[in-house]
């Protein structure tokens, strides 16, 4: 049964009316379910119970303490791509020895706070990167357990601002990069080869491109065993897909049967980065309709949420599914916009919708890649985050003030004016 679902001609998250929540917290607000996200969690981790493994949540999906709270609470570990993402999965609760460290540009503090807490892995893309880390490690007398983060060069068959295994992407390095990286490292005293690691896009809904990838990879690991470089884990990255319109999203089983088929005999412990698919359908976006408004023919329906609290849809095109939060009403079509001075400050576009000023409205899809890529653009607050366990409800970030937004500001002192 839906997380999401009308009863008494009113949405509800689990057993709690939209309606109330809006009462409550007023809008625009992020709902998440916590049951969503256990199951969500659950499923992946049932379907690779017969081989050792670790899913590493993609904080960057979503990174509210209470949605790493009840990940950690199931024994996820973490990927991270920060030391703010780090100190918030620390603050979570989150266990260090399963945190691993992606991102092209790690800095040299950020390197260190890890080092220091004791992390997993470090995902290396660079040798300059290796170098880094091993001074670093040495300076504190520590090793550093590392993989390398190889580029497949797979075409993930996703929008090209979330693919990530090509060439002309900046992540990762070519197989033959990461045989003379893997060959220094076996050489430094402060680093410990720990495994392999890739990641080709995200909202990937075929599984074609994740077998090609990991087969790739797989030859690399056989190359590295015959030089007596031995892997404890391969890390086969995140990406799959979820249902925003009328994507047929990959079957988490089958996504199983693949990579396990495709990994054959080798046991090597297999680690997983999902963000988008554990927390994506999790949480929407709930809304007011503020006017409706004619150009001529084109109607608006002008909300309260705006591009900066849901950017997906003006950067990505991205479509995601906008219901009125009341069952009835005569749909027409329209596009529904926000406040935002720009004309790329749209949510959806012709939709049929019935809305009229004052009614609610719920975007859904909104758990991942929704508040965390919010911003205060137009000095607008950022929104309220809600969480829903049951027949509760309960705030889970603040709806931020003006003076949350200026607390870091001055203007210039009197003589320098």
């Amino acid at each position: 049964m839906s997380v999401f679902a009308s009863r008494n001609g009113s949405l509800h998250v689990e057993d709690v009316p939209l309606t109330d929540i809006a009462d409550e917290y007023g809008t625009p607000t992020f709902v998440y379910s916590k049951r969503a996200i256990i199951e969500a969690y659950t499923e992946f981790h049932q379907a690779f119970e017969r081989h050792p493994h670790l899913i590493c949540y993609a904080v960057k999906a979503n990174s509210n303490l209470a949605v790493l709270n009840i990940l950690a609470g199931l024994g996820a570990g973490f990927d991270i791509v920060s030391g703010g993402e780090l100190q918030r999965v620390l603050a979570a609760g989150g266990d260090p020895e399963k945190i691993v460290f992606s991102g092209v540009g790690k800095q040299h503090w950020e390197l260190s706070l890890a080092l220091k807490t004791g992390i997993s892995c470090f995902n290396l893309e660079s040798a300059e990167e290796l170098h880094l880390l091993n001074q670093i490690a040495a300076q504190l007398g520590v090793t550093a357990a590392v993989s390398v983060r190889v580029n497949p060069n797979v075409d993930a068959q996703t929008h090209p601002y979330i693919s990530t295994g090509l060439r002309e992407n900046k992540f990762g390095v070519s197989d033959s990069q990461a045989l003379q990286i893997y060959r220094q490292a076996h050489e430094m005293a402060h680093i410990a080869i720990k495994g392999i690691d890739f990641h080709i896009g995200s909202q990937i809904t075929e599984l074609s491109p994740f077998a090609d990838a990991l087969a790739r990879i797989l030859d690399l690991v056989d190359q590295l065993e015959k030089e007596d470089i031995t892997l404890a884990h391969i890390d086969v990255g995140g990406g799959l897909g979820i249902r925003y319109q009328d994507e047929a999203p990959i079957d988490v089983q089958e996504y199983a049967s693949c990579v396990l088929q495709t990994l054959g005999n080798r046991r090597q412990k297999l680690i997983f980065e999902p963000g988008r698919m554990l927390v994506g359908n999790a949480g929407l976006l709930l809304t007011q309709v503020l006017v409706t408004k004619h150009n001529g023919e084109k109607r608006f329906v002008v909300v309260d949420a705006a591009m900066n609290d849901l950017i997906r849809p003006a950067l990505y095109q991205a479509w995601q599914k906008i219901v009125n939060v009341a069952d009835g009403g005569n749909p027409s079509l329209c596009d529904v916009v926000g406040p935002v001075c720009e004309t790329g400050d749209f949510l959806a576009k012709d939709r049929n919708l019935d809305a009229s000023a004052g009614d609610l409205l719920a975007i859904h899809s909104s758990g991942a890649y929704g508040f965390v890529m919010s911003s205060n653009y137009n000095s607008r607050n950022r929104a309220c985050e809600v969480m829903v366990a049951g027949d509760q409800s309960f705030c889970v970030r603040q709806r931020e003030s003006f003076e949350d937004q200026v607390r870091l500001e001055t203007i210039l002192p009197n003589h320098l004016q």
